[in-house]
């Protein structure tokens, strides 16, 4: 069933009925990951398909058509994602033996969005609509196109079929060809306040919500995520060798956390640097204040130069840690590079 609008997003919402009157043809929704940003668009979507809504304009959830809708069974509705995606959806919702059977029998699911899914777009585009309305297709997180299905997109959103709007969602525009956002309508969503996010997560019963609030850069569904998983060990293990950075405590560490989600340790890594640098310029932290302490000592230490060299180097390695040759001798050397900016 679809969610309804979190709290952040209610002026968004009225913001974006006034695009109702002339509707273009693709509206990209952008903002950092773990705001709502997909939840937002399918809301969306499922407004354009009810066939009785509000006077805001959100979907009733009474109507034939919001029921196929929130069974995903609407002939005027597709949704395409990476494999990736749909395999974790089935297994939240219990499906176990149709997950292990498709582990057994297949290559890992694809955290690509190919090119096959925005071709068999073209079947569902050519057949005429349900009581003559209009189709929606929601596509998310747009940066998950490969190459391929990016360029046949295009040639859809250049001549975009009628009555059929595209809702395409991204946490990086510039990880987009420019020629797909000079052909969409680009809607931005934020971050809410601090203390708005902090309320609702005290309301889901999340415990530490501050902590866990800035430690996701103020993205409150990233936040709950990451409060409902066993990561405050890993995390604090890294977070303690940051502190205390030096050769012996790297080699070690690296073994620790050699299982580890290696994409998730460089992310926090380059959060803990961040804040060096935040601190050394203005005095300020963003992400990890309960290290105060400790990160303000580093921030005397440490070389401006030597600091953006190591940003730089962390940025770059967020771009090959999802595949490392070998997990322990990649955090060995993130780890022994970031103690050599302290000397």
């Amino acid at each position: 069933m679809t969610a309804p609008l979190f709290p952040w997003q209610v002026p968004a919402w009225r913001q974006l009925q006034q695009l109702r009157e002339r509707l273009p043809h693709a509206i990209l929704f952008h903002g950092p990951r773990g705001i709502g940003k997909t939840a937002f668009a399918e809301r969306f979507a499922q407004s354009l398909l009810c066939q009785s809504p509000a006077a805001d304009h959100q979907p009733c959830g009474r109507c034939d058509a919001c029921g196929w809708f929130d069974q995903y069974s609407h002939p005027d509705y597709r949704r395409v994602r990476p494999e990736l995606l749909d395999e974790e959806e089935a297994g939240d919702a219990g499906e176990g033996e149709a997950v292990e059977t498709r582990k057994a029998g297949k290559a890992k699911p694809s955290k690509e969005i190919k090119i096959d899914q925005v071709r068999a777009l073209a079947d569902f585009m050519s057949v005429s609509t349900h009581r003559q309305g209009m189709r929606v297709v929601v596509l998310y997180p747009a940066e998950a196109l490969n190459t391929a299905a990016a360029n046949a997109l295009l040639k859809t959103l250049e001549e975009p079929p009628p009555s059929t709007m595209f809702l395409l969602v991204s946490n990086s525009l510039d990880r987009l060809l420019p020629t797909i956002l000079s052909r969409c309508r680009k809607f931005a969503l934020g971050l809410p306040s601090p203390r708005e996010a902090v309320a609702w997560l005290q309301e889901q019963g999340v415990a530490d919500a501050d902590v866990w609030l800035a430690e996701q850069g103020g993205a409150p569904l990233a936040a709950q995520e990451m409060a409902q998983t066993e990561v405050r060990e890993i995390m604090d293990i890294l977070l303690q060798q940051l502190a205390r950075p030096g050769v012996d405590g790297a080699l070690k560490t690296a073994e620790k956390l050699q299982k580890a989600p290696v994409p998730d340790l460089v992310a926090w890594q380059q959060r803990w640097l961040y804040d060096i640098f935040s601190l050394k310029l203005s005095g300020r932290i963003r992400y990890y204040p309960r290290y105060r302490k400790e990160l303000t000592a580093l921030s005397q230490r440490a070389d401006t130069g030597a600091l953006l060299r190591a940003l730089k180097s962390v940025q770059e390695r967020r771009a090959v840690a999802e595949h490392p040759l070998a997990a322990r001798l990649f955090i060995e050397d993130m780890l022994l590079e970031y103690s050599s900016v302290f000397g």
